[in-house]
């Protein structure tokens, strides 16, 4: 082969690879590769009967992490087994152990964690904003909506409440009660065992005994009272 043909094929070559190149990004850059055939956010479907490409949840579809199995934490009630219902109560025995099942168990008495301080000044925070509007700042029932003419809640002071247990205001909060209605959508589980230690410092704070203070308290307000 002549030189001459040789600088020919080699001349081919150099020019075949930049078109080659070239060719290739055309085609990698279709259309197809930035919209691809998916289906977007609420868009229809035909597929399906009901139109919709976004499908609902299987029946009994619980998320990872959110089975809530801790019935003390999530509902307020005491982890020990109640006793079985009865179908068709007699007594008054029966009665209100049937009852006691069907409301999910006995309210629990306890925390179901330590409650240090941080915990109460949360439960404050949330309290004034949820509870305070018609609880009044102190629990005593004269928030600024009872002003304007609304139902008087009652006092956190009663012996009532003061003896009640400490679930009892987890479970109104998540499911209300009476006039006032549930707080489950706005106020997470740990936010309402927060306000829960926060009724309880309230109503320590209102029938408080000298002995139970501590000694600088005690000392202060020894040397401040009359």
């Amino acid at each position: 082969m002549s030189a001459e043909s040789q600088a020919r094929i080699l001349l081919r070559k150099f020019l075949a690879a930049p078109l080659l190149a070239l060719l290739v990004l055309l085609v990698a850059c279709r259309q197809d590769m930035h919209d691809q055939p998916r289906l977007e956010p609420l868009e229809a479907n035909p597929f399906f009967a009901d139109g919709r490409s976004a499908r609902p949840q299987v029946p009994g579809t619980i998320a990872r992490g959110q089975l809530q199995t801790d019935k003390h934490f999530f509902a307020g009630r005491s982890q020990e087994k109640t006793p079985e219902p009865v179908l068709f109560p007699v007594t008054e025995a029966e009665l209100e152990r049937t009852l006691a099942r069907l409301a999910g168990g006995k309210l629990a008495d306890t925390f179901p964690f330590p409650v240090p301080r941080e915990m109460i000044d949360r439960g404050r925070t949330r309290f004034e904003v949820f509870c305070s509007p018609c609880h009044g700042r102190v629990g005593d029932g004269g928030g600024i909506v009872v002003a304007r003419g609304f139902r008087r809640p009652p006092s956190y002071h009663i012996d009532r409440l003061r003896q009640a247990p400490v679930g009892h205001f987890f479970d109104v909060i998540t499911r209300g009660l009476g006039a006032m209605s549930d707080f489950s959508d706005r106020v997470p589980p740990s936010d309402r065992w927060a306000i829960a230690a926060y009724i309880r410092a309230l109503q320590l704070s209102q029938h408080a005994r000298l002995p139970d203070l501590l000694a600088s308290v005690r000392e202060e307000f020894q040397r401040r009272a009359p």
